[in-house]
């Protein structure tokens, strides 16, 4: 691949960087991230999005380089893997990087691949029945049955 070059190359200016700017305790927070280049991992967003890919690079804020990267939307027992491509992500919006083991299945059994447009509206009806309990739950407070 033309890139896999230029992000290992990128990779060590950021080491190099983040090791020469970072104090001796911060020098294991900035590298640890370093044994999952080029595994494929799971990034938990602040917004709820998990998103899987290559790690290609990464930065001493946790800001990731994922290339190959797809959001992995789950509603009830179905999922739909949206590809993104190449993805920037910003560390601020990180919860949690994990590596997935490539020899183990990723989901349970039960659940069930479909469509991006099947998924989409299922995340809507969800939404819809979220906003729907979230509105009786205030009509009840105002009746207050304490």
């Amino acid at each position: 691949m033309v890139f896999g070059g230029f992000f290992q190359y990128l990779n060590r200016k950021i080491i190099a960087l983040s090791m020469s700017l970072a104090a001796s305790d911060d020098i294991f927070l900035s590298t640890s991230l370093a044994s999952y280049l080029d595994k494929k991992l799971l990034v938990l967003l602040r917004d709820g999005r998990k998103l899987l890919g290559l790690l290609r690079s990464f930065d001493q804020f946790a800001n990731v380089i994922l290339e190959g990267a797809c959001e992995r939307a789950i509603v009830g027992d179905i999922y739909c893997d949206i590809p993104l491509g190449l993805y920037v992500i910003r560390g601020e919006n990180v919860v949690l990087i994990g590596e997935l083991d490539l020899d183990r299945e990723e989901l349970p059994p039960h659940m069930t691949q479909v469509s991006e447009e099947e998924i989409k509206r299922a995340q809507k009806v969800e939404k819809d029945a979220s906003d729907l309990k979230g509105t009786m739950r205030k009509r009840m407070e105002f009746l207050d049955f304490d």
